[in-house]
């Protein structure tokens, strides 16, 4: 006791006894603390195979760590993948946007890079660089049970907050600065559900505070309708709108005005002929 006594009131003695507490606090905490949800030994090793892809194939210009990184202009060179969520990578890379062969204006669909598989792993380890949008269950943007009336709402929602970039169709269309809307047709409808709450690209992100997750559900249902519409009214022209309906026109009417001079002249020739016999 006597020993204790005289090294209490040592210099360090705070310290010893603030690091022993800390210590003992760190260890009850491990020891007693709930498991993360969602966290199991093949979650930690989806992560890691998704950690490798990263760097791999990520890291050049997303950071090792997410974090982005600037070319020598100081431009952006890959965005901060912190917070982007999982849908967000499987949006890009399962749409076979990412990884980008080349920097350009915009990323286009192609044939994705990785398989399935391999997509879930970069998701798995994106998700835990910071909170974001989950990659979204199948009752999310599945469309059964659906009614007329809620498809007829859905086409609503479509004409107020798409059709400005996508066209009336959902056929795409021309953006400022070389960018443009792809066109919706024939696109996974979970693809269209994760466009909407992580807005890739030019395209703003629709919440669930701007557009309740039923609401998604039933633009993806009037989109599904629109596929299957016959054309009541003939050809659609690629329903580009006036695009194609104006150049259908200009060339269809120069060439009613083109045959009608040829006519007129050649007959007018004939015409002359006979006279002079």
């Amino acid at each position: 006791m006597k020993f204790l006594s005289t090294r209490r009131r040592h210099p360090l003695a705070g310290l010893i006894v603030l690091g022993l507490a800390l210590v003992m606090m760190g260890a009850f905490y491990s020891a007693f603390r709930p498991a993360a949800a969602g966290q199991s030994g093949s979650d930690t090793a989806l992560i890691a195979q998704g950690r490798k892809l990263f760097v791999v194939s990520c890291s050049t210009c997303h950071g090792l760590n997410g974090e982005g990184t600037l070319d020598k202009g100081g431009n952006q060179n890959g965005p901060s993948l912190v917070g982007v969520g999982a849908a967000a990578v499987d949006f890009q890379v399962g749409t076979g946007r990412m990884p980008l062969a080349a920097p350009g204006t915009q990323a286009a669909a192609r044939h994705p890079v990785y398989s399935p598989q391999e997509v879930r792993a970069l998701a798995a380890y994106i998700a835990t660089l910071g909170p974001g949008p989950s990659i979204p269950a199948a009752n999310d943007y599945g469309t059964a049970g659906l009614s007329a009336e809620e498809i007829a709402q859905g086409g609503e929602f479509f004409r107020t907050n798409c059709t400005a970039c996508h066209n009336y169709a959902g056929k795409g269309g021309a953006l400022p600065s070389g960018r443009y809307a792809p066109s919706l047709t024939g696109v996974d409808p979970r693809y269209i559900y994760e466009a909407m709450v992580t807005g890739p690209q030019s395209m703003p992100i629709f919440s669930d505070a701007v557009l309740k997750p039923q609401e998604k559900r039933q633009i993806i249902a009037y989109l599904q309708t629109l596929e299957s519409q016959p054309a009541y009214g003939g050809s659609q022209l690629g329903s580009l709108g006036p695009v194609t309906e104006g150049l259908w026109s200009w060339l269809a009417g120069i060439g009613v005005l083109v045959l009608a001079t040829v006519w007129i002249s050649n007959n007018g020739a004939r015409a002359r002929k006979k006279s002079h016999e």
